[in-house]
């Protein structure tokens, strides 16, 4: 079975174009964001990516140069997904700042449970994995934690300023404790096809809060 992390890539014609080629590329990202996130990226066949997408096998490299470059792209587009989903909860202004990463954390929950927990995150999935990843892929896994981070120290520090949250909190430092605990939650989670994991990080994480 051919993985991503196979070599000797193979040039063929392209497709067929269904609407255009950004339609084509579209789908083989769409693809490989639904097999990555339920197989990780050592493990995930080529081939699955390609009839999944509809895509012929020898047009893959039309698309893109390498599997390290469609790796990277897959990462791109998760992060970028995600940051929109970040904001839609965390910037909306009809809610406190601590009930909206309360939201967060239900719509992810119900995310995980939509899919039967098959499905986790890609990036928290690809770090699990590092050692057997191109190196090119660290810099953009820790760009896009980084930047998660930043979106819920913002909303953290207006925690602070609505008094949800002592001042003396260093809210840089409790953002980055949740995306460490919360990924772990969600390996565990998939892990036991259970939102348990999920349930008792979050009741700690938010009770921290009552105990300020």
């Amino acid at each position: 079975m051919e993985t991503l992390a196979a070599r000797a890539p193979r040039r063929g014609r392209p497709p067929r174009p269904r609407a255009g080629l950004a339609d084509t590329r579209e789908l083989l990202l769409r693809a490989g964001l639904e097999t990555l996130t339920e197989k990780g990226f050592a493990a995930a066949g080529l081939e699955t990516i390609l009839v999944r997408a509809g895509v012929p096998k020898g047009s893959f490299y039309h698309y893109f140069d390498s599997k390290e470059a469609f790796g990277l792209a897959l990462i791109a587009r998760y992060g970028d997904f995600f940051a929109r989903k970040l904001d839609r909860h965390l910037c909306n202004p009809a809610l406190t700042p601590l009930a909206r990463m309360h939201t967060f954390v239900d719509d992810a929950k119900a995310g995980m449970a939509r899919f039967g927990y098959r499905r986790g995150c890609l990036i928290g999935n690809l770090g699990q994995e590092m050692g057997a990843l191109p190196e090119s892929f660290r810099a953009q896994l820790q760009a896009t934690f980084a930047d998660w981070q930043r979106r819920l120290a913002a909303c953290l520090a207006q925690a602070q300023q609505a008094g949800e949250l002592a001042p003396a909190v260093d809210v840089q430092q409790v953002a980055a404790f949740f995306w460490i605990g919360w990924e772990g939650a969600v390996l565990r989670s998939k892990l036991e096809q259970s939102p348990e994991p999920l349930d008792v990080f979050a009741r700690f994480f938010f009770a921290g809060f009552n105990a300020r």
